[in-house]
């Protein structure tokens, strides 16, 4: 499937993974909506606003709208100003989300409940706000940002890790609710691990070897494949960026 004449919602599209993702979409012909909260720069780099100028002035198409993926109105605002500019919504990319690697017993309860507000809830309202405009469309493509943490038992356990297992439940169980619409549902995460914007400022410190590295453009490059079939092709699964093949 052509991306052209598809729209696609990124959350988490300020910087890092969403913003390589929204580039990558858009270079392949989709209208992309870089939804995010950031609209200045702060103390992270990156902003709705910078990304979308940067689609359009290498001739693609973008919206930035402002998103706060906790606020269940930011949500359906950011939503319906996709579908007023756009006529419709194809592919989800639910990227949004925070970082918090300490160990449980060292963790606030006001971390716990970021990671969870903002890396459960957050997948969980933009997905519920999404689902009923690509239904309208026929079928499309969502797609949850997640971690090869998930799996890492042998390292402990962390909010982070925790949030993240939840949203690979809740979509490889969304895949069999929206299979009879034609809307595929799957997870993807990094094979290894991204230094984006958000690692450099969440990762604790943490020094990772380089071949432990991988370039965003790999998960780029796999949420576009995810992005380009409906539920007739992968749907259900949790894919990892630099083992997708099809």
């Amino acid at each position: 499937m052509t991306l052209v004449d598809k729209v696609a919602f990124v959350a988490g599209a300020s910087r890092g993974i969403g913003a390589t993702v929204a580039t990558a979409l858009a270079r392949q012909g989709a209208a992309v909506a870089v939804a995010a909260r950031t609209e200045q720069e702060g103390k992270v780099p990156g902003t709705i606003h910078a990304v979308a100028e940067r689609i359009t002035a290498a001739g693609g198409c973008a919206l930035p709208v402002q998103c706060d993926v906790t606020s269940e109105e930011s949500v359906e605002n950011a939503v319906a100003a996709t579908v007023s500019e756009f006529g419709g919504i194809d592919v989800l990319v639910a990227n949004a989300g925070v970082l918090w690697l300490g160990p449980i017993e060292s963790t606030p309860l006001k971390r716990w409940q970021l990671c969870l507000n903002v890396n459960l809830t957050g997948v969980f309202l933009v997905t519920k706000a999404v689902i009923p405009h690509v239904r309208a469309r026929g079928g499309g493509s969502l797609i949850a940002i997640t971690t090869t943490g998930v799996d890492m038992i042998e390292h402990g356990s962390n909010a982070y890790w925790v949030s993240k297992a939840a949203v690979e439940r809740l979509y490889r169980g969304l895949a069999t609710d929206l299979a009879p619409d034609n809307i595929a549902v799957n997870c993807l995460s990094p094979s290894r691990v991204v230094l984006t914007e958000g690692w450099q400022a969440g990762g604790g410190g943490m020094q990772v070897p380089p071949e432990m590295v991988e370039p965003p453009e790999a998960m780029a490059n796999a949420a576009v494949r995810l992005a380009q079939q409906d539920a007739t092709g992968i749907t259900g699964t949790v894919q990892r960026s630099e083992a997708l093949t099809f």
